[in-house]
């Protein structure tokens, strides 16, 4: 293959602390638009985890903030089916972008990826979205706690660092169920071997098959972090894995009096690769029902004002890209032409783009009649 430059690289000073640095390198990729992804190389990670590394469109760079995700769609019998998966890669190699997936029971993605996707194949997905990054808060030093396939997201963080020579201060916490289910354990050591600044930390619930493994056993405590990351209290903290980790970490670090506003987390559960329904806390509203009309299509249906629109529109038959369900990952944006809505996002639509027109359907409920440009 023949040799070729990287794309200019950011700011080593300002890259963790201001949002956007990362836009100055690779192609811009909306989260409302398809491409291709044609998958280069899968590797085993661990006995159910794997990593698929994908060329995009024509193989030009890709720009993404460390912590975002994709959200790939694929046919799995017959049927198309969507679901995010935060990229694993750092976007200091913006050619190739990779996704780490875990095998889940019963899950239907992850196992068509896992039994299907080899090197040559295609699929189409939605760029880069999500708003769980380093640039969330400016912090001369980091807790990353993770959980399983948690990893992947703070895996792209750590990764786009080092590519960086930055040397931040970070202490990283993986919590898994044995020594040979830690994703990435390998490099993580070798990425701490080289930067000393970097330490890793592993805590498994059991040793599994490995009787001489001499980490910890159990669960993440507070005599663990304070051990570990005694000074955790002044840290900005990242935390990501399944919904129950999650709660317990934030459970515990509130115990050791951590400021929760130095605190974040993934919004949707990785573990499945796709995001559980929002809670109803729909607004009252006295109207019994309201018209939504598309302005391509000529199409129109009527809805409860308790429902998200996209909720709705499915009912009525009409096909609306979307995955994560609860306002994350971006891809059911669509213009809003006429009418108001009452939007309750995660991250997953830009303030300028709600200055445009545009709304997110999967966590919006009408408050009067409506014109979409669908």
């Amino acid at each position: 293959m023949p040799e070729r430059s990287l794309a200019p690289a950011p700011d080593a000073d300002s890259v963790f602390s201001s949002p956007g640095t990362w836009e100055r390198g690779g192609e811009p990729w909306a989260s409302s638009e398809q491409r291709t992804l044609t998958c280069c190389r899968v590797t085993d990670e661990t006995h159910d985890v794997r990593s698929f590394e994908f060329r995009v469109g024509d193989g030009a760079p890709v720009r993404f903030e460390p912590g975002q995700f994709l959200t790939i769609r694929a046919n799995v019998a017959g049927m198309p089916v969507e679901r995010c998966y935060t990229i694993s890669s750092p976007p200091t190699r913006p050619w190739l972008v990779s996704i780490t997936v875990k095998r889940v029971p019963g899950g239907i993605v992850s196992h068509w990826l896992h039994d299907t996707l080899k090197p040559g194949h295609a699929l189409r997905a939605y760029g880069p979205s999500g708003s769980f990054t380093a640039t969330a808060a400016a912090s001369l030093k980091s807790l990353y706690l993770s959980a399983g396939s948690g990893v992947t997201p703070l895996m792209s963080m750590t990764r786009a660092a080092l590519d960086l020579g930055l040397d931040r201060d970070v202490i990283f916490i993986h919590s898994a169920r044995t020594p040979a289910d830690i994703v990435f354990r390998d490099e993580l050591r070798r990425l701490a071997a080289q930067s000393p600044r970097l330490r890793t930390f592993f805590v498994c619930e059991g040793s599994g098959d490995e009787a001489d493994w001499r980490g910890a056993i159990g669960r993440l405590s507070l005599r663990l972090l304070s051990e570990w990351a005694p000074d955790y209290a002044e840290r900005e903290v990242f935390t990501c894995g399944p919904a129950g980790y999650m709660s317990a970490v934030r459970d515990l670090l509130r115990e050791g009096g951590h400021d929760p506003a130095r605190y974040h987390q993934e919004s949707f559960d990785l573990g499945a690769g796709v995001a559980p329904e929002p809670v109803d806390d729909a607004p009252s509203i006295a109207q019994e029902s309201f018209t939504v009309k598309l302005s391509r299509s000529s199409k129109s249906f009527t809805m409860n004002p308790s429902e998200t629109v996209l909720a709705a529109a499915r009912k009525a038959g009409v096909a609306i890209p979307s995955s994560c369900s609860q306002g994350v990952c971006g891809t059911c944006k669509t213009k809003l032409l006429d009418g108001t809505v009452d939007m309750k996002h995660n991250g997953g639509i830009r303030e300028r783009e709600i200055q445009k027109g545009f709304r997110l359907l999967c966590c919006s409920r009408p408050t009067s009649d409506l014109t979409l440009e669908l």
